[in-house]
């Protein structure tokens, strides 16, 4: 039996359990898919642990940032409270000092003791002024200072809650990325277990059908020796048939399986058939006898079309 003719049964044989050839791709295809899969998935997982580590920083920083911002908040308090009562003492020793934009000091010099102890307490209630003048003054640029450092603080809090929102959006892309292309990879895998088992199952039907091909060819009487040059043709009997189910060496019938006579055909030949193609002597039948082939058709309307016909044949 020729390895020829373990292929043809192997091509019926995917014929006719799916479908097309090209609607399941081959093994090599599927692995190499699959590689290209996983090397997808591994710079999609390391995109994503960047993403992460970007994310959780990011969240860190806005924390710390936003803790400087209450604490900043808290001394902007503090200052304003300490220039409010800067005022207030500035204006009850101004009260003292002036009245009515004038000085007067009639009061202090009569509730003194003495001359100099009016003129001691004059002096007083002005550096008094004057020292409560500085604080107000060193309040007031730091209430400034400290509310430009809010602002900023602020600014920068909002810049890093948007990138952190930014950072959480990129990881879910990611993750839903790293999740289709897991997907994508068992599927893949799936399939190239599938294609092994397949071919595995293909070649081990070869295998029973080359036994029984050869049984079959034993038993039927020798076919006459083709003439040198390999081809030639023969003139039979068509019909076309439209059943489901094996041919008699354990094939399932597909397109281009040919019923003959091992006597006058034998299996394993390939036929060139006017009208219909190529095919190979892959059956054989109780109805089938001398110079007659059945061909198989997809439909019974397809093999009513076919009918019954006498055509000339290339053998290969």
């Amino acid at each position: 039996m020729s390895r020829a003719w373990i292929a043809a049964c192997a091509a019926c044989a995917a014929a006719a359990c799916g479908a097309p050839a090209d609607a399941s791709p081959p093994l090599a295809t599927l692995h190499a898919q699959a590689r290209h899969a996983l090397l997808s998935l591994y710079a999609t997982d390391t995109q994503l642990h960047t993403a992460e580590a970007r994310h959780t920083a990011l969240v860190a920083e806005e924390a710390r940032v936003r803790r400087n911002e209450i604490l900043l908040s808290l001394q902007l308090t503090a200052t304003r409270h300490t220039l409010t009562v800067a005022r207030r003492r500035l204006n009850d020793n101004l009260r003292l000092l002036y009245k009515q934009d004038d000085v007067s000091a009639l009061a202090v010099v009569l509730g003194a003791d003495s001359l100099d102890d009016a003129v001691t307490q004059l002096d007083s209630l002005g550096r008094v002024a004057a020292q409560t003048r500085t604080l107000l003054g060193a309040a007031r640029r730091a209430q400034k200072r400290v509310g430009r450092l809010r602002r900023t603080v602020h600014a920068q809090r909002v810049r890093l809650a948007a990138e952190a929102d930014a950072a959480a959006q990129e990881t879910r892309t990611l993750l839903a990325a790293r999740a289709s292309r897991e997907a994508l990879l068992t599927r893949l895998r799936t399939q190239e277990r599938v294609k092994v088992q397949e071919l595995h199952s293909l070649q081990l039907l070869a295998q029973r059908v080359e036994r029984k091909s050869d049984a079959i060819q034993a038993a039927a009487p020798p076919a006459p020796p083709a003439p040198e040059g390999g081809a030639h043709t023969l003139t039979v009997t068509s019909t076309g048939y439209s059943l489901a189910g094996h041919t008699s060496t354990g094939m399932p019938v597909a397109f281009g399986v040919v019923a003959v006579d091992p006597s006058v055909i034998p299996l394993g030949t390939r036929l060139t058939i006017p009208g219909y193609g190529e095919a190979v002597a892959a059956d054989t039948g109780s109805g089938v006898n001398g110079a007659m082939i059945d061909l198989w058709f997809p439909t019974v309307a397809q093999a009513r079309a076919w009918g019954r016909r006498t055509i000339t044949v290339t053998l290969h």
